[in-house]
């Protein structure tokens, strides 16, 4: 609740504004049930007309000014909650982008969707729900009670005994919902992560036919959550049957008792019926205080999830600065010193410092000069990729160090730092956008920067050959493109800004080796002060590098250039036989 307290205050003026006309409006509707009472004893038994028409004037000013204001203040507070709600939401995506890869595996991006989405919703209908009925509710039901004690004190008297029972019920049962809420949100997880895999995996479930077997795993998911948020409701509408059934049985007391007392005289038919109107508002304003608590159980459930976002430490900070600003440190070129070098580096995604058994990284060593490049191989899962997520500080070493012309990684500001790589990942994304905005990427890159990167990539034929060339739309993650085309696109994304390192993670994989080996060749020529890191899985793609890197369960087992290896490393030596036979 602290959160949402949080981000409503900058909105205090606006929110004070719309209480106020809300309060207006409220007056306006405790005023009606007064008058008509009073038209009824005082005005009607007079037997004139014009008395009549004025009170009933002065009825249809209080009904009118009454929708009028709740009308204004809704629309008000439909505003209010907007812009809570966006604010929130923008600042949970900032603290998304910010949070390092060991906080996004432990959240889980499946979680911080259906954060960003239903949890915020849930913060949206509160914000709303609180300045439409949070004013109205408790002014209706205190004011009611009071003009009721003025009116009739012996009938208020049934209403105020089962006032404290109705809120034990409501404080009771909205304790037990928040912790049965934030079980549904974390079903709504699970649920999301399956439709999301299921959504990104279309092609490969329907080529080997599991469709039926998905849809099982998703209706046992969809099952889940339905059982949790059945299993919530459940709880929660339990208020409403209980309190239906005490106001009845109150209300019919009334009934019972006014009767009573307009026979014997002591009360006036037109106050028991103005009492009955109030009792029926007081009535609805539980049902709505009532209705308040169910939706902040849900909002405070969803607005703790998104506090556990929010409240994520920054890991990535700067070990010799204070903060993680660009402030004071000035990137360059070292003469003396190597480019990269990695320094006895471990690392494990589950595991704390001195933990190695757990480390998928090995005390790893190498060095790279500027210009030169390293090809990395090795078996799948060898810690191939996790070297370049490291390397541009996804994730923190657990031991040794990372230095980039001689500086420790940890010491660059990460937008200092990632500036400098142009990179192509394993399973890289193309969005949905033009060919030209999907190369520029926001970056103010000129129509021949853009076209000569894609001449280097030999993605110019296939960018060319479409009707709107470079203003070509793609589709989502690329559809309409094939394997080969997607790589050569993304390949010119990463040249165009032209990287002072470049990073190519299985960038070939869809590839002839005619073309990986030309594109390739424009690297080296075209590109000769760039530092080139490779990982491959041929060993045609990284025999020309300077180095190349040999891996085998996160241990180097094997660094030199590719003639040295062929005597030297037998598992390069295998991989490279096998594959060339294959070629031959």
């Amino acid at each position: 609740m602290k959160l949402i307290v949080r981000y409503c205050k900058p909105y205090a003026f606006r929110m004070l504004y719309g209480f106020l006309i809300k309060i207006v409006g409220t007056f306006a509707d405790l005023g009606l049930p007064w008058v008509l009472s009073y038209i009824l004893d005082e005005v009607v038994p007079l037997g004139e007309i014009r008395p009549v028409l004025s009170w009933g004037g002065v009825m249809l000013f209080l009904a009118v000014a009454a929708r009028y204001c709740n009308i204004w203040a809704n629309r008000k507070a439909s505003l209010v909650a907007k812009d809570v709600t966006r604010a929130v939401r923008h600042d949970l995506f900032v603290k998304t982008m910010e949070l390092s890869g060991s906080q996004t595996d432990a959240l889980h991006i499946p979680s911080l969707v259906s954060r960003m989405t239903s949890d915020t919703y849930n913060i949206h209908h509160m914000v709303g729900m609180m300045q439409r009925l949070g004013v109205r509710a408790p002014m209706i039901l205190i004011g009611g009670i009071i003009i009721t004690l003025t009116m009739e004190p012996v009938l208020t008297l049934v209403l105020v005994i089962l006032l404290p029972i109705l809120g034990s019920l409501i404080f009771y049962i909205s304790r037990k919902g928040i912790p049965l809420y934030k079980k549904v949100q974390g079903s709504m997880d699970s649920m999301v992560r399956i439709m999301r895999e299921n959504i990104s995996g279309i092609r490969v479930i329907k080529a080997l036919s599991k469709t039926e077997y998905e849809k099982g795993r998703f209706a046992e998911a969809n099952k889940g959550m339905l059982q949790k948020e059945l299993h919530a409701g459940s709880v929660m509408a339990l208020s409403g049957p209980l309190m239906g059934l005490l106001l009845n049985i109150g209300l019919t007391l009334v009934v019972i008792v006014g009767a009573y007392r307009v026979n014997s005289g002591a009360s006036e038919p037109g106050k028991i019926v103005a009492f009955l109107s109030y009792f029926t508002m007081i009535l609805n304003a539980v049902i709505m205080i009532n209705r308040i608590f169910m939706i902040s159980s849900k909002a405070t459930a969803s607005a703790g999830r998104i506090e556990e976002v929010l409240s994520s430490p920054k890991e990535l900070l700067l070990t010799s600065m204070e903060s993680d600003s660009e402030a004071g440190f000035a990137p360059g070129q070292k003469t003396g010193v190597p480019h990269i070098e990695f320094k006895k580096v471990s690392f494990g995604y589950h595991a704390a410092p001195g933990e190695e058994e757990k480390y998928c990284v090995k005390n790893i060593s190498f060095r790279i000069d500027h210009g030169e490049s390293l090809g990395i191989i090795g078996a799948t899962g060898s810690g191939k990729t996790t070297l370049l997520n490291l390397l541009m500080r996804f994730y923190d070493v657990s031991e040794g160090q990372i230095l980039i012309d001689g500086t420790d990684i940890r010491e660059i500001p990460l937008t200092a730092l990632r500036e400098r790589f142009g990179v192509v990942f394993q399973n890289d994304v193309v969005f949905a956008d033009t060919l030209r905005e999907n190369i520029a990427f926001g970056r103010p890159l000129s129509e021949d920067e853009v076209k000569l990167a894609a001449e280097h990539a030999l993605a110019a034929g296939f960018i060319e050959g479409k009707e709107e060339g470079y203003l070509h739309k793609a589709a989502i993650k690329g559809a309409d493109l094939s394997g080969g085309q997607r790589q050569r696109l993304l390949v010119t994304r990463a040249l165009a800004g032209k990287p002072e390192v470049l990073l190519l993670d299985d960038a070939s994989s869809a590839l002839d080796y005619r073309t990986d080996a030309e594109i390739r060749k424009n690297i080296r020529e075209k590109y000769g002060e760039t530092t080139t890191v490779l990982v491959a899985q041929r060993a045609s793609s990284v025999m020309q590098m300077t180095n190349i890197l040999v891996l085998e369960d996160g241990a180097c087992i094997g660094y030199g250039t590719h003639e040295q290896l062929m005597e030297q490393c037998d598992v390069y030596r295998e991989i490279a036989e096998q594959q060339m036979g294959d070629v031959e």
